[in-house]
């Protein structure tokens, strides 16, 4: 494993503008990047879940989430907000929560939750832990996304290869992050289409 999560972070902020052929240039000439289908216009939108009960608002702007738990297992999640035509969304509010290392929510503060707007270019990522599982659900990540003026996309993204993926009622192969082992953790990809 020669990759560490800042260099597939690396290389993935210095991703041009999309359009089909540079994803498939860089593919080509960055294999190790785990990067989502080509986009094509018409792409489907993201899929829909519910918030769950533990969704808090006024999550603090923050995208380092990993130092509320030093041991937990480090993962770098990123991807791109675009439209179904393609077209990078810039300034679109991403906010993350998620269950900690032992699979609880904090109900108090604000650990392990967190916004950010996209750049430039619609990229996003937050540096953060592997969730816990807890009892009746697989695990996941919760996400809200929101372009400036638009309505907000409530969802939540899945790993691939988990055995209490089968069970949970809101799983969908269409909220797969895409995972690629690291040296130092792992990273995953996800494009949100609103």
């Amino acid at each position: 494993m020669p990759s560490t999560r800042r260099s597939l972070l690396t290389a993935f902020l210095t991703l041009p503008l999309i359009d089909a052929a540079r994803v498939k240039a860089f593919a080509q000439a960055a294999p190790e990047l785990p990067l989502t289908l080509a986009c094509d216009d018409g792409d489907e939108l993201t899929l829909e879940r519910e918030a769950g009960p533990f969704f808090k608002p006024n999550s603090p702007l923050n995208r380092d989430l990993y130092p509320d738990s030093p041991s937990g297992e480090r993962i770098t999640v990123a991807g791109f907000v675009l439209d179904n035509r393609c077209r990078p969304q810039p300034g679109t509010l991403i906010e993350v929560w998620q269950a900690d290392e032992n699979g609880d929510y904090d109900s108090v503060g604000f650990r392990f939750r967190g916004h950010q707007f996209t750049d430039a270019q619609g990229r996003w990522w937050f540096n953060t832990i592997v969730p816990a599982l807890y009892p009746g659900r697989t695990r996941h990540f919760h996400f809200k996304v929101q372009r400036p003026g638009g309505r907000v996309l409530t969802t939540q993204l899945f790993f691939p290869g988990e055995a209490g993926n089968a069970e949970d009622r809101l799983f969908d192969e269409a909220l797969l992050l895409e995972i690629k082992q690291t040296r130092d953790g792992k990273f995953g990809r996800f494009d949100f289409v609103i």
